[in-house]
Formats: C-alpha cells, structure tokens, sequence
C-alpha cells in the first residue's frame, strides 16, 4: 500500500507492465501448473494523486497502450465455458507485429486490440488479491478498457494507490478461456481527480459511451444485476431521471454485457452496462 510515486492530478505518467504470468511464459511448453501462481497479475505501482481521498474520484486516461511483441493464452485445466470439450492444459503463443496478432499454432491473424485487464486502487480496508475484481476495481477485465478510455475509479485510501497491470493484445467480450493475448509492454496513462464524486463500482467513459461495471464472487445474475443498478442509479442521482425512466431508457438505449465470466473458475463474475452519451446524460458525473 506504499505507493512508489506520488503525483499532481494532470500528470501524464509512462508505465511498463508484465503480462499476466509475470514473464514466465516463453513457449508452449510453459502450462499452468508448471508456473508460480503466487506471481499471477502482476500490478505497476502503486502510484498516489494528492489530495485523493473517500468520496473522490480517480479518473485514469489511456493515452496509449504498447504491446510487446509475444503473448500467450490458455486452456486452463476446470476453467472456462468449453473446458468440457477441450484438451487442456494447453498454452497457445501469438506474435504481435504492426496492428496484427498472429496465433503461432495455425497461422490465424487478427487485428490487434490493446487494454489493460487489472486497473484499480486500494480497497477499503485490509488487501486483495490483483486476481480479484471488486469495488476497487482491480482485475475489471473489460476490453472497454483500451486505448482512448477513461476509468473513474472511486476513491477509498488517501492518495487512491493506483495500479494497473494484466495487458492484453486482444481479449474477447467473457474471456471465455481465462486468458486473452496475455501480454507485456508500456503504457501513457494521465490521472486526474474530482473531488466530491464518485460510483459504487468504476465506471468507463469511452467516446460514445459510459459503463458501469457489477462484480460477484460466482453470480452472473448478481453481477448483471449490480452494473444495471449502477447505472439507473447514477442517471437518477446524477441526471435528474425517475427510476423508472432510467428502467425504460436503459432497456431500449443501454446495452447490458459480460466482461468477465470464465467459470467454472476462482476468479470474479464482471458485468458491464454501457450508456450511450445524449445531450441529457454526457458524462457518468455532473461536474
């Protein structure tokens, strides 16, 4: 909880990361169970804004994120949507060359579609692992969280002790298998705070759009229900809607997603509800 830097709100800091295996993967040979999982999601930081306190909000701008050139993903034994069909342990490499991923094992290329999985601050009290997703953030996993995205994080310790970590190349909408082109590299990131706001639940703002986030331990339906929630109340807290108008707009406007669902696993269910921007309700915030 020591943070390594502390910075003015408007700083614009370059970051490098380690994949979600913290270097240990090189080739195919390297599968789970040969790793130290105590070495899982590594997080850079923590990093502290001034005058960051509860009830505040950190917001955290993606400038740019940089991939390294090699990534791997995963078929992890019990986890995972298709775990039942599928051969595993089985670890997969992928190149990233230019805008392109290629998987080694077959030749597939698709384009390439950077963000960070593990962005958050610390928690309330006590610790928690970067391999959990909770209030605080931590292991989001929602590939909203790209290049360009802004990340309202709420604000429970003095300073906020940021940290982000877990880059991918590319991960899909559920990370189905539990790893995306889990992946190295350097990021541009600029924090800023407001002061007074803040979410339940971090909160994405991209061009178009805002995002709650609901996370679960094990419940999908928890967690849908929780992002849903969160943002009918910040269109009603925040934007003047009735509740039942938030209902309505956030049915026939919103769209409710999973970022994260993987299980069978260990790790958090992550839901996601995105708003779309109108002259009404811009921001997550009035500011």
């Amino acid at each position: 909880m020591q943070p390594v830097i502390t910075v003015d709100s408007g700083t614009e800091i370059e970051i490098e990361t380690w994949d979600c295996f913290t270097g240990q993967v090189q080739s195919e040979s390297d599968t789970l169970e040969k790793l130290d999982l105590t070495r899982i999601n590594s997080a850079t930081g923590p990093i502290a804004v001034k005058g960051a306190m509860p009830g505040d909000s950190i917001s955290v701008t993606l400038i740019d994120i940089k991939p390294g050139p090699q990534g791997a993903g995963m078929v992890i034994p019990e986890w995972g949507q298709l775990i039942d069909k599928a051969k595993s342990p089985i670890t997969r490499i992928f190149k990233v060359a230019g805008d392109t991923i290629t998987m080694q094992s077959n030749g597939i290329t698709f384009p390439k579609r950077p963000m960070f999985g593990v962005i958050g601050v610390a928690p309330a009290s006590g610790e928690i692992s970067t391999f959990a997703a909770d209030r605080h953030g931590g292991n989001l996993d929602d590939n909203q969280n790209g290049i360009g995205a802004t990340i309202h994080l709420p604000v429970f310790q003095p300073g906020g002790q940021l940290a982000i970590g877990d880059m991918h190349a590319s991960m899909g909408d559920g990370e189905i298998s539990g790893t995306g082109v889990e992946i190295g590299g350097t990021g541009i990131i600029k924090v800023d705070l407001i002061k007074g706001k803040a979410a339940g639940w971090p909160v994405t703002e991209t061009k178009d759009s805002w995002i709650t986030h609901g996370t679960t331990a094990d419940s999908i339906d928890g967690a849908l229900k929780n992002a849903a929630e969160e943002a009918a109340k910040l269109l009603v807290d925040e934007w003047g809607f009735t509740m039942e108008d938030a209902f309505i707009f956030l049915s026939v406007a919103g769209d409710l997603g999973i970022a994260q669902y993987c299980h069978p696993s260990p790790g958090s269910v992550i839901a996601k509800m995105r708003v779309p921007k109108i002259s009404r309700a811009p921001k997550p915030f009035r500011t």
